[in-house]
């Protein structure tokens, strides 16, 4: 639990930064983007939201209002480099508060279940809507030669899904496995405990998941006008996520298999 800074009076923005330094999450296996921007970013969004009494749940909210928003401009203007520009900057804000409010609930002493649900939702429905998006517009406003290219966002969308569900699925049956091993005193079952911040985060890990970082994907939303260009660079996010999302799946069946092994009983001899 992280320390309340208002014990001597209010604290000043400098000094709740420093408290909020032990409530940020571990850096292994974060994105670039993620790990040296975003964070950073949301760190001094909490601080200021903190200064300001505001609830981790007012974050969320900001978070989804500036999401919507950059979405109906793809949705329903023709893309232009302001345009363009104005969307993905109003993704990367949203994804900046999306950090901010797990970071403003810990600093708090701890999120409650209800927005720990409320945070995961969001993001569950941001991953999959932003390729439907993209899918509109592309219908719209591309001149498509061959609209089966229209099935690339669609598939990225299904993969997007996939990996986030993975992901979130893992960590559930993870904690359940380190709760089932607590409640057995002397039980020998090994689960590997959650990263922490003090953990080393590789450098070059995180750069080569880039492409599977969210705000690599907001960052290139910047070249809608260009119809050759983005396609391009997003089929080729495509790819890389589809090759994640295969080699994450068979990590973590890998894993689950080994929870489920270790937490059957012996047999007696």
């Amino acid at each position: 639990m992280v320390t309340d800074p208002t014990v001597a009076g209010r604290p000043r923005f400098s000094q709740v930064l420093a408290r909020l330094a032990p409530a940020q999450k571990s850096s292994r296996g974060a994105a670039g983007y993620t790990r040296w921007i975003n964070r950073r970013l949301g760190r001094y969004i909490a601080a200021a939201a903190y200064l300001r009494g505001l609830a981790p749940n007012h974050l969320s909210a900001a978070n989804a209002t500036l999401t919507v928003a950059a979405m109906t401009v793809i949705a329903t203007v023709s893309p232009s480099w302001p345009m363009s520009a104005m969307a993905a900057f109003l993704l990367l804000f949203g994804y900046a508060f999306d950090s901010a409010d797990g970071q403003l609930a810990r600093l708090k002493g701890g999120g409650s279940p209800a927005g720990e649900w409320l945070d995961h939702e969001l993001d569950a429905l941001k991953c999959t809507a932003i390729h439907c998006v993209i899918a509109i517009a592309w219908f719209r406003f591309y001149d498509l030669e061959n609209p089966s290219l229209l099935l690339i966002p669609l598939a990225y969308s299904v993969v997007n899904s996939g990996f986030f569900f993975g992901v979130m699925l893992a960590e559930q049956l993870r904690r359940v496995a380190r709760a089932n091993a607590l409640a057995e005193p002397g039980h020998d079952m090994f689960v590997p405990a959650a990263p922490s911040v003090s953990d080393p985060a590789p450098v070059l890990r995180s750069l080569i998941v880039l492409p599977n970082d969210y705000g690599v994907l907001c960052l290139a939303l910047a070249l809608l006008p260009s119809a050759v260009v983005f396609i391009t660079v997003y089929s080729f996010l495509l790819v890389a996520n589809a090759l994640f999302l295969l080699v994450g799946s068979l990590r973590w069946y890998r894993e689950m298999a080994r929870l489920g092994r270790a937490a059957q009983p012996e047999a007696p001899r």
